[in-house]
């Protein structure tokens, strides 16, 4: 088993002028705002306590209180809701990142593991570890619309870049060691793939074209072409190492794994090579990369910390005092802002976050793009 782990612009008869200068006073203010509220959230596996990462500034900005020890989280593309999994609860909670609070508590399977959410934030999908089922939830109510069955003892998943694949790996036993593609619009298993060892993490490429899969007790990390869902490599981590977490930056140009047994290894995925290892002490488990890619936060349960690297020189730049028990970290999306009209019509306006929405309307959108 694996560890169980801004302002509106409102509508107002203002002078096109000063409208205007007001629309740029405040993109500006907004976009300084979000700038220093780039965040994560750090799970943990000892306490009910969510910590909130503050990565301009590499502190604690708030911490979250939920019904359980908790595992993964979700967060929505425009940043404006986290869903963390509620391991021994068996829910998801749902955090207003705004506030930080939780505004709901979604019941689900049975030790709700691995979160992930579709590209447009409509739906959230949670593996449950003994229920063998995936929890579909609906973002606009937050319920549970479909339960989807599925192999045993999922752990963690990954959708493809086109939400239209979902990638669910078994790290509940290594008896028979595997993981399953499910077609996110028919619902269902569309094949299953054997792995070695115990697969336990998995990260797609941006281009969505492969899947990173880490198997802790073979030492290697397994590489799946989304076309064939076969296994096209195998990348061996040395021994003396546990391959757990992985992440993929934003270009797709590497991938940067945990091991258990300490350190960080980095693979090239050009060529699907270990390009360096990262010293570090033992027990690191989760890690998530900032969305310009020039940082990983890795997070380390036996000694409750949390390590900085440098990704232009894969080099440790700092690191937090003591969290308790931190599992997994997950990034804030990059900011999601409307570039054209386009974006706007047709409810588009609904999609943004901060720093240029929320929009109460599609007026209020296009003004925001017309003043860029």
């Amino acid at each position: 088993m694996t560890y169980p782990l801004t302002q509106h612009v409102k509508e107002n008869f203002l002078t096109p002028t000063i409208l205007l200068l007001l629309i740029f006073c405040g993109l500006s203010g907004a976009l300084n705002k979000a700038a220093a509220q780039q965040r994560a959230y750090v799970t943990n596996s000892c306490d009910t306590a969510v910590a909130v990462i503050d990565t301009a500034t590499n502190s604690v900005a708030a911490t979250i209180t939920l019904p359980s020890v908790s595992f993964d989280t979700a967060i929505k593309p425009d940043g404006t809701r986290a869903y963390i999994s509620n391991f021994v609860d068996n829910s998801v909670s749902v955090i207003d990142t705004a506030t930080n609070t939780v505004i709901a508590i979604i019941p689900v399977g049975i030790n709700p593991n691995g979160v992930a959410i579709t590209s447009d934030g409509k739906r959230v999908y949670v593996a449950n570890q003994i229920s063998n089922t995936l929890s579909v939830i609906n973002t606009a109510n937050n319920k549970v619309v479909n339960t989807i069955p599925v192999g045993f003892g999922p752990s963690e998943l990954a959708l493809t870049p086109d939400d239209s694949r979902a990638y669910v790996v078994y790290g509940a036993t290594s008896l028979n060691p595997a993981a399953s593609v499910i077609d996110t619009a028919s619902k269902k298993v569309i094949t299953t793939f054997s792995l070695s060892g115990l697969p336990i993490d998995i990260a797609i490429t941006p281009d969505g074209t492969r899947a990173y899969i880490t198997n802790q007790e073979t030492h290697m990390v397994s590489v799946v072409s989304t076309a064939s869902n076969t296994v096209i490599a195998t990348i061996p981590i040395p021994t003396d190492l546990e391959p757990y977490g992985i992440a993929i930056t934003p270009n797709g140009a590497r991938a940067y794994v945990t091991n258990l047994e300490g350190g960080v290894t980095v693979i090239d995925t050009a060529t699907n090579t270990v390009v360096a290892t990262i010293p570090l002490a033992m027990g690191f488990y989760g890690i998530a990369i900032t969305p310009d890619g020039t940082r990983a936060y890795v997070t380390n349960l036996n000694n409750h910390t949390i390590s900085v690297i440098d990704t232009g020189s894969n080099t440790v730049v700092f690191n937090f005092p003591t969290i308790p028990c931190p599992v997994k970290i997950t990034m804030m999306p990059a900011p999601l802002t409307p570039k054209s009209k386009e974006d706007c019509r047709k409810g588009g306006y609904l999609n943004f976050g901060p720093p240029a929405g929320p929009f109460e309307n599609q007026g209020q959108c296009i003004k925001y793009v017309n003043a860029l």
